[in-house]
């Protein structure tokens, strides 16, 4: 397995699957349109997140989109993981954690000393990122009325 930027066709087809890996990591809560993907993830791409993807041979098997965000309190700039996906039918073999591997040793090359995420409570994933050290730091709560 090989983890690195997408080149140009890749990158499409990472763009053409981001609704799905959305609709997954919110747990089904997010059907969005591509037009409504485009729309969210290109300011990140403009502002300097980039991709890493897992591939073998020429199979996708997963990616993580990496950047940069801002406390908003005091400023501080730390790195962020906005997407963390990995195709169905190649989960339960490692790619995930290899990938949030790769993505934290990249931000940590980019100079951030902070890594933050956010994930949906239920998700699979909270105990892949438990294992990697990552703890609470907010917890955003809901209530239907």
């Amino acid at each position: 397995m090989e983890i690195r930027k997408p080149n140009d066709s890749e990158h499409k087809k990472v763009l053409s699957l981001t609704p799905q890996a959305l609709f997954d990591g919110t747990l089904g809560e997010a059907k969005l349109s591509d037009e409504k993907v485009k729309q969210l993830i290109e300011p990140l791409l403009q502002k300097g997140s980039y991709y890493l993807i897992a591939t073998e041979g020429n199979n996708l098997m997963g990616w993580i989109l990496i950047g940069t965000s801002k406390d908003q309190f005091n400023e501080k700039k730390y790195g962020f993981i906005y997407e963390l996906f990995v195709l169905e039918e190649f989960r339960g073999n490692g790619i995930s954690k290899q990938l949030m591997e790769t993505g934290i040793e990249h931000l940590k090359q980019d100079g951030y000393s902070e890594v933050r995420l956010s994930v949906y409570a239920g998700n699979q994933a909270i105990k892949l990122y438990e294992k990697l050290g990552f703890k609470n730091r907010t917890i955003t709560m809901s209530m239907n009325i």
